[in-house]
């Protein structure tokens, strides 16, 4: 599933190629026809990005959001360096590419449900989870029932929300960091690592951390969040040389601690990582290192 910081570099790409130009918008599957016909043709006033909630104003007063889910992804081809944000669609993207440069805009491939075309740009949305027009108001309030994200707002007041809204919950930390109206983002492979990196067990209460641990979990994840912005990577590794990092950027293999690696010694202790489901996903953790047990049943 794409995680917070695909939504924000989507966010960056959309301010850089979009924002300020009039945009054709369609809906080459048909399932958003009505709504892309409400905002073709109106200038694209900003794009930001709220956790795993994408939202783009328009000249009409309109807003767009679009949630990618575990399957969505854009496919952009024209005047940029980026051909796909979102879930892997290599094979697609590829194809995408040199149909564009064979001849703008290329035919839509696959079920897309929304195209944003501008002069020298080409985005597709393909198995999005949501993808609909509000009002602003309605993205306003939609917005204030998100938890806090760590490059929205101001840095001080998302600490203290994050830190508040833990310390007043009974809920698994290892649940609680997957509640987007805790906080804003992480999904599973940050939560997994995350946890990992402070030692955590996943089952315990989030209220059972102190202040400080739930300080340096916030700092922890912003630091993360903006690293995977910037490369458009999730390397939550921190014992990575330089050149075992510009490996990690290459293969997934080399990324993370104990994320898809049931089975492997872990990288700390060399006990084998484990893998449960917890709230109808599954969770990858050292049992050493994290001092962690899973409650019968689950």
């Amino acid at each position: 599933m794409p995680e917070g910081h695909t939504v924000h570099r989507v966010a960056v790409l959309f301010r850089d190629v979009f924002v300020g130009h009039p945009v054709e918008a369609s809906s080459p599957q048909g399932r958003f026809r009505d709504g892309a016909e409400l905002i073709s043709g109106q200038v694209m006033s900003d794009a930001w990005a709220v956790g795993k909630q994408l939202f783009v104003s328009w000249s009409g007063g309109m807003v767009l959001r679009v949630h990618l889910g575990i399957y969505g992804a854009w496919s952009v081809a024209g005047d940029t360096s980026e051909s796909s944000i979102g879930a892997p669609r290599t094979r697609r993207e590829e194809g995408f590419r040199r149909a564009a440069e064979d001849s703008f805009p290329p035919e839509p491939i696959g079920q897309v449900r929304l195209r944003l075309l501008s002069d020298a740009v080409v985005a597709d949305l393909r198995g999005p989870t949501a993808c609909e027009l509000l009002t602003p108001d309605e993205a306003s309030d939609l917005m204030a029932t998100l938890g806090p994200d760590p490059l929205v707002g101001k840095p001080a007041k998302n600490k203290a929300r994050f830190v508040e809204k833990f310390q007043a919950s009974s809920t698994p930390i290892g649940v609680a960091l997957m509640n987007q109206k805790m906080v804003s983002g992480i999904g599973n492979v940050y939560r997994a690592e995350l946890l990992f990196r402070h030692r955590l067990d996943p089952w315990q209460p989030a209220k059972s951390l102190t202040q400080e641990q739930l300080e340096d979990l916030w700092d922890d994840w912003t630091v993360l969040l903006k690293q995977g912005v910037k490369t458009g990577v999730m390397v939550t590794r921190g014992d990575l040389t330089p050149a075992g990092r510009r490996k990690a950027l290459r293969s997934s293999s080399w990324r993370h601690y104990v994320y898809k690696r049931t089975g492997s010694p872990c990288l700390a202790c060399g006990t084998p990582i484990a893998m449960a489901e917890m709230a109808t996903r599954k969770l990858y953790y050292c049992p050493q290192c994290q001092d962690a047990t899973p409650p019968t049943g689950g």
